[in-house]
């Protein structure tokens, strides 16, 4: 869990992909966010978080279904969603904090 907090205490704002390897759309998710980060490349960090080998962060952060989604900057949490977008949807999402 220490190496989880030193990367989202990070200056560079991650989004935290709370997901399960049975959750269909977080499958359906997995490509939507590599295009997101490609296109974004330096100016974000993409972290997967499976919530089945790691409940104790899943439950720090409630995370009662997935995909879910939590964008951190400095240690902040700037945005919080669950479920699954097209890549439009999730570009016009995290705009406003990148």
């Amino acid at each position: 869990m220490s190496k989880f907090n030193d990367i989202i205490q990070s200056d560079v704002p991650t989004l935290v992909d709370f997901h399960a390897t049975w959750c269909g759309p977080c499958k359906m998710m997995s490509p939507i966010l590599e295009q997101y980060k490609t296109k974004q490349g330096n100016k974000l960090r993409i972290l997967k978080i499976d919530v089945d080998k790691n409940p104790a962060i899943a439950d720090r952060f409630k995370v009662r279904g997935v995909p879910t989604f939590v964008l951190f900057k400095a240690g902040k949490l700037l945005w919080r969603e669950s479920g699954a977008f097209p890549l439009a949807t999730l570009e016009a999402k995290l705009k406003p904090f990148l």
